[in-house]
C-alpha cells in the first residue's frame, strides 16, 4: 500500500497550483485529465501515490508541470476562467481534509487577485497534452547549444523525456510527437532527430577544420618571371 503523497494548494481565477512534496523524488509518473490527477512515485524505499477528482473541470492541454528534487508542482489551468474561485480543490470534502493543505505561500484572497503578482512558471513545460509532460532538470540549461543539444537527445532517447516537445519550441513545428514529421528528414522520431543534430556537428567541425587548413595568399604569385641573361 503506498503512501498518501501530501498536497498543497493555491488558485487564482484562471489557475491553481499543486505542490505534492516528496523528497528526493524518482521514477515519478504524472497523469492529469481534466477533472483528475493520478500521481505515483518513489522516496528511497517508500512508494507514494495520490489520485484525486477536482472540485470542477480543467483544461489539460494546456497546463503543466516540472519535477524538483523535493517535490512536482503543477500548473492547473481551469476550464472556465471566469467564475468565482473554487471553494476547495476537492470533489470529495472529506478526503480534502485529509490529503490537501493551503500553499500560504502562493495564497491571495479573491478579492485581492487583482493586486497579487501571478503563479512563478519558470521552468514549467508547454502543454501537458493529458498526461507525463515537464521540463526534466538541466535541460533548459543545455538547449540552443550544439553539445548540449546531443545531451538531451541522449536523454530523449534514453526516455529521460516522456512526450512534448523541447522548451521554446513551437509544438507544430514537431509534427505531433514522436514521429515528428513536421519537420524535414524527423520521420525516424527521436533517433532521426539525434542523427541529424550529430551530423550538423561534424559538417561544423570539418567547416571549421577546413578554413584553418586553407593557406594565406602570397604576394609571389604577383611577381612577373625573371629574364634569363
Amino acid at each position: 500500500m503506498p503512501n498518501t503523497a501530501p498536497i498543497k494548494w493555491a488558485q487564482r481565477s484562471d489557475a491553481v497550483f499543486l505542490t505534492i512534496s516528496v523528497v528526493d523524488l524518482k521514477d515519478e509518473k504524472v497523469t492529469l485529465s481534466n477533472d483528475k490527477l493520478v500521481f505515483t512515485g518513489k522516496s528511497g524505499n517508500e512508494d507514494y501515490a495520490c489520485d484525486i477528482t477536482f472540485f470542477a473541470t480543467c483544461d489539460a492541454e494546456k497546463s503543466s508541470y516540472k519535477v524538483l528534487p523535493r517535490s512536482v508542482q503543477l500548473h492547473v489551468v481551469k476550464e472556465k476562467q471566469e467564475e468565482e474561485f473554487w471553494p476547495r480543490l476537492l470533489k470529495d470534502k472529506n478526503l480534502e481534509k485529509n490529503q490537501v493543505s493551503i500553499d500560504w505561500n502562493k495564497y491571495v484572497d479573491e478579492d485581492e487577485e487583482n493586486e497579487a503578482e501571478g503563479f512563478d512558471l519558470d521552468g514549467f513545460g508547454g502543454e501537458m497534452a493529458g498526461a507525463q509532460q515537464g521540463v526534466p532538470p538541466g535541460i533548459a540549461d543545455t538547449v540552443g547549444q550544439m553539445g548540449g543539444m546531443e545531451e538531451m537527445m541522449k536523454q530523449m532517447n534514453s526516455g529521460g523525456w516522456n512526450t512534448g516537445p523541447p522548451p521554446g519550441v513551437d509544438p507544430s513545428m514537431m509534427g505531433g510527437m514522436p514521429g515528428m514529421g513536421g519537420m524535414p528528414g524527423m520521420g525516424g522520431g527521436m533517433e532521426g532527430m539525434a542523427e541529424m543534430m550529430a551530423k550538423m556537428k561534424t559538417d561544423l567541425e570539418g567547416k571549421k577544420g577546413g578554413e584553418a587548413e586553407e593557406e594565406p595568399d602570397s604576394d609571389d604569385d604577383d611577381l612577373p618571371d625573371l629574364e634569363e641573361s
